[in-house]
């Protein structure tokens, strides 16, 4: 899985993907990240990627040009994996980030990561994107949540990181996708129980008889209740 980020900020992804599962699949090569600076696509770098809205309003929009040649650089180095190579050709999916889109969820993920070999995120920043850009190009509109962020960044690190997930390798097991096994929304670990200011808490004792049968049961009544409260 490549990933394509258009972004004014590419430095805002280095910690994020700099740590942890992220880290390693990308040093694995089962992941990686490209990043398209708008205003690196501009000829003359005196020019600003923002101007004022039409029609008035408060703040900057994002100019439609520096972010069409961003998507056209990355839709070339897409398109240059494919040239000579008797693999199977490249599929990419251009997703524009946006408080208004679908709702992104775990079932977009599982799709993106099934179909999809290369994905090119658009982060808007300030008022947002001049709306043109999403008519140039063939594009899904996706909210990763019913908020407003000041950038496309982080909503850009949780689609990465949710679809990396699903991609072979980059969990040790693919038992570790919490979301496809029985699991209660409470877990416990060692010590069985510390104190705490004069009380004692421990873990359940069920969990501690070995009684798989039971212990099972246990986890689906959590989770369902979990579910419909």
């Amino acid at each position: 899985m490549r990933f394509h980020v258009v972004t004014l900020f590419p430095k805002a992804f280095d910690s994020y993907l700099g740590e942890s599962i992220m880290k390693r699949a990308i040093k694995s090569g089962a992941v990686s990240a490209q990043f398209y600076d708008p205003k690196k696509s501009e000829s003359d770098i005196k020019k600003r990627v923002d101007d004022k809205p039409y029609g008035g309003g408060p703040g900057q929009v994002i100019r439609a040009l520096p972010v069409v040649r961003a998507i056209e650089k990355a839709q070339k180095n897409i398109s240059r994996k494919q040239v000579g190579s008797n693999k199977k050709p490249r599929k990419a999916k251009i997703i524009f980030l946006s408080p208004s889109g679908k709702q992104f969820s775990n079932v977009t993920a599982v799709s993106l990561a099934k179909k999809f070999t290369d994905i090119i995120v658009v982060s808007g920043r300030y008022e947002g994107i001049d709306a043109r850009v999403k008519k140039i190009f063939k594009m899904d509109e996706i909210s990763v949540g019913p908020f407003v962020l000041t950038g496309g960044e982080l909503p850009a690190m949780i689609i990465m990181d949710a679809v990396s997930r699903r991609v072979p390798g980059v969990l040790g097991n693919a038992d570790s996708l919490e979301e496809l096994r029985v699991a209660s929304p409470d877990v416990y670990t060692r010590p069985g129980s510390f104190l705490y200011k004069g009380k004692n808490y421990r873990v359940p004792k069920l969990l501690l008889s070995g009684n798989h049968a039971k212990i099972e049961k246990w986890r689906n009544l959590r989770r369902t209740r979990k579910q419909f409260s």
